[in-house]
């Protein structure tokens, strides 16, 4: 069977999409398949999969994502992104802006010029200054979900930050039993300007540092607002060598509304694939 697929990126994040919206790949896309075209050596080679599906409860598309192990996961600000540009452009006329369900919620994605800016689920589960330890980390943790689990760390500086095993550190934090049974991300942060950070982060179902993650932006920003008064927007410098920006409002003390992740998504190549 041959699989028609194209392949973005978001801010060096990189995704293999397909159109399920007729749902003739379903029993395709099992876990071990999914695996396979997210090989870099043997496959096409991304960081995840995004299937488009008809929607169920109203919006324009349903957003189904799968991490490069073939597990499903709730949600990621760069596939968003890279999903709301593919989608804008599957009718006759390009999109100014389209909706779509996900685990996380509903989501929606507006074009503006060369980027795409994605209206955010609220976070949840904000817990500051975290029990958990890590055995060679002197650094205190935080965690918030924005859509998937985060944690997220402030390094003494941006040096520190380049530096830094991401590797080992990432998935001593991602397999914490704190954050049991479902895991965690992890991102670790450097503080570049009040409104400007740096951040390097450490994919679940990767399972290693990847380019860019979009939650794991919002989320370093969101903890960066609380723990120093940085107003809204934050900027963000990824691995990848984007700065994207993150917006908000606050709601009640540690509550946010309105958060949004504005940064590329970029066609790269389609093509044909025997599975």
């Amino acid at each position: 069977m041959l699989l028609q697929f194209f392949k973005m990126n978001g801010a060096g994040n990189d995704f293999i999409l397909v159109d399920n919206r007729d749902l003739s790949l379903t029993k395709e896309l099992d876990t071990d398949t999914i695996a396979a075209l997210c090989d870099r050596h043997r496959g096409i080679g991304a960081d995840g999969l995004l299937a488009v599906e008809p929607a169920q409860k109203g919006a324009d598309f349903r957003f189904r994502y799968y991490n490069a192990d073939g597990g499903e996961a709730e949600m990621c600000g760069n596939g968003a992104r890279c999903f709301g540009r593919f989608t804008a452009h599957l009718g006759e006329i390009v999109l100014k802006k389209v909706t779509f369900e996900t685990i996380a919620g509903t989501l929606a994605a507006e074009m503006i010029s060369d980027d795409v800016r994605i209206a955010m689920s609220e976070p949840k589960d904000l817990k500051l200054n975290s029990d958990a330890k890590v055995p060679g980390l002197d650094a205190t943790l935080h965690f918030v979900n924005t859509g998937v689990p985060h944690v997220v760390t402030f390094l003494a500086s941006p040096e520190a930050l380049d530096e830094f095993d991401v590797f080992n550190h990432g998935s001593a934090i991602r397999h914490h039993k704190a954050f049991a049974p479902a895991g965690t991300n992890a991102n670790f942060a450097a503080v570049l300007a009040p409104d400007h950070i740096s951040i390097r982060t450490y994919e679940r179902g990767v399972e290693d540092e990847t380019l860019a993650c979009g939650t794991g932006m919002v989320a370093s920003a969101l903890v960066h607002h609380l723990l120093t008064g940085a107003p809204s927007p934050i900027k963000v410098d990824v691995e990848g060598g984007d700065t994207l920006e993150i917006g908000f409002e606050k709601s009640g003390d540690q509550g946010f509304k309105n958060v949004t992740l504005t940064g590329p998504a970029d066609f790269v190549f389609e093509g044909e694939i025997d599975i």
